[in-house]
């Protein structure tokens, strides 16, 4: 929820102080379905990981939420260059394997896991429904939908414990982080096709890997390498394509 609200609060400053037209209300409607969307599905995300079974529900709920756009896309669009089709089987391959932690539990959690990664899918879909406009308000609409709906699921959950500050300002941080991140993929939506922005903005888990390596000093499995060779080698081939 604080994350939500720190994002709302820069994007509606950014939108509001540079004086940015705002979008018309069918654009704003798409992103408010958008963000309670994918509002909904990161909670489901969490919920799902929280169960037991992460060797499969982060990277069923990844390549779920990159596929699905993926093909809507192609019935909307049409067909991108084959370079490309390969490159996102190659990409879809590689977010699998680096997504996959080493640890395997119990079959729970996966059902949610998808359907959270419908709800990833739900939200580049109706960012791209929104159409044209300026990136910020859609960004506004967006976290606010989102940020309305974990604020009564916390209240109404009374959902505030165990809290503490640090872990507080970390969320304040993620947020920005987070929104920043939304407002270039709508702009690359707005600007490309849906399925290459999708793909390449699923590809996060290699930046993930890469920092843990860095600052947690956590070591590269054969699998999270491999899955990165197959990621970066898919990248030119869909900006090719």
């Amino acid at each position: 929820m604080l994350g939500h609200a720190a994002a709302f609060s820069m994007v509606l400053a950014i939108a509001a102080g540079n004086h940015l037209s705002v979008p018309p209300t069918r654009g704003m409607l798409w992103a408010m379905l958008a963000g309670a969307s994918g509002g909904t599905a990161l909670a489901l995300f969490y919920r799902a990981l929280s169960q037991g079974n992460m060797g499969l529900a982060a990277p069923a709920s990844t390549v779920i939420g990159a596929a699905i756009p993926a093909v809507f896309a192609i019935f909307t669009e049409g067909l991108p260059r084959p370079i490309a089709i390969a490159g996102f089987a190659l990409a879809l391959l590689g977010i699998w394997l680096i997504s996959r932690p080493e640890e395997s539990g119990a079959p729970q959690g996966i059902g949610l896991a998808l359907i959270a990664g419908f709800g990833f899918a739900g939200f580049y879909i109706c960012m791209k429904l929104a159409g044209s406009g300026a990136a910020p308000w859609f960004a506004v609409s967006s976290r606010g939908a989102s940020f309305l709906l974990t604020a009564i699921i916390t209240v109404a959950g009374r959902k505030f414990q165990p809290f503490y500050g640090a872990g507080a300002i970390i969320g304040l941080f993620a947020g920005c982080l987070d929104v920043t991140g939304t407002m270039l993929f709508i702009r690359a939506a707005q600007t490309g096709r849906l399925d290459t922005t999708v793909v390449l903005t699923s590809l996060y888990p290699v930046i993930t890997v890469l920092l843990a390596r860095a600052i947690l000093k956590e070591r590269f499995t054969l699998l999270k390498t491999a899955g990165m060779a197959a990621a970066l080698a898919a990248v030119p081939m869909i900006a090719r394509g």
